[in-house]
């Protein structure tokens, strides 16, 4: 009888030491909560000014929160992402069959939260007349099946824009007169300084921008875009905006989805209720991108 008891003591022991090892092998395994502690969240480049007042207020808020925001070109994102060095990201697409089973093969459960309608804007000089431009004309530039010199400039090889203007234009980006820089930031000095480029960036980077590129925002214009095949609207030519984007009028959209895999109720799903929840989504509606779920507005009439 002692010795069933002695046995069962110890493999009670011994459960508690392999669950203790397992904690600390987790390098993810931590004391933060959902409004404390350090959580790194990999995000977007495209979306920073928009995460960035998120941020900003979250902060500003939960004192003891401290989120580290990395801001990275897609395809390091998703690298990062699905090797385990992080488990938060800001992505502009939801993970795919693959992606999803190779966190399921590390029992990792991905939490999808859509957080905004993002437009992908198209700029040029304000000195340039070429302010208007169709659907099939901009997937003519991008095939490369016309005649110009326009320069069409986007942040870099590697960013969700570039996936998404491959995907638009149903092929590969020709590399005649198609050039990709570093960032938005860059794109947008570029064009603010040559007449004959078309810059390519996320739009909240035109609303409310820094001072180290304010300059170069006032120096450029937005493209109006039409869509032959939209059924509603295919002769008018639309730019992007809240309304626009709401009454699905302008072509060149997509979503702002956050992914949570940390499996826990830390500062990951913390920052993600924020930004899902009236406080967050009225950060994005001041930033001038689409809230996923737009608050309500009261009006209170006095007699």
């Amino acid at each position: 009888m002692n010795r069933v008891v002695k046995l069962s003591g110890l493999i009670i022991v011994l459960f508690i030491v392999l669950a203790g090892c397992n904690r600390k092998t987790d390098k993810h395994a931590g004391d933060d909560t959902v409004h404390s502690g350090h959580e790194v969240i990999a995000v977007d480049e495209s979306f920073k000014p928009v995460i960035e007042a998120e941020a900003q207020v979250f902060e500003g808020i939960f004192k003891e929160a401290k989120p580290e925001f990395r801001y990275q070109s897609e395809n390091a994102l998703l690298r990062s992402f699905l090797n385990d060095t992080v488990r938060v990201a800001v992505l502009s697409r939801m993970l795919d069959t693959n992606e999803v089973n190779i966190l399921k093969s590390r029992t990792l459960v991905a939490e999808t939260f859509p957080i905004a309608v993002d437009a992908i804007a198209l700029i040029v000089n304000q000195a340039s007349s070429d302010t208007l431009i169709t659907v099939k004309d901009l997937k003519n530039l991008l095939n490369g099946n016309t005649k110009t010199d326009k320069a069409l400039v986007f942040d870099n090889p590697n960013s969700s824009l570039v996936r998404y203007l491959k995907e638009f234009s149903g092929g590969k980006l020709q590399q005649k007169n198609i050039y990709a820089l570093k960032s938005n930031k860059e794109v947008l000095n570029y064009v603010s300084t040559h007449t004959n480029a078309i810059g390519i960036i996320g739009f909240s980077w035109l609303n409310d921008p820094d001072p180290d590129y304010a300059d170069a925002v006032n120096k450029v214009k937005v493209v109006g875009v039409k869509d032959e095949a939209n059924k509603k609207f295919p002769n008018e030519y639309f730019k992007p905006s809240q309304t626009s984007l709401a009454l699905k009028q302008y072509p060149l959209s997509r979503r702002i989805y956050l992914i949570n895999s940390t499996g826990k109720m830390g500062l990951g799903r913390g920052f993600a209720e924020f930004v899902t929840n009236e406080r967050g989504q009225r950060i994005i509606l001041k930033s001038g991108v689409l809230p996923d779920s737009i608050p309500h507005r009261e009006i209170h009439i006095k007699e």
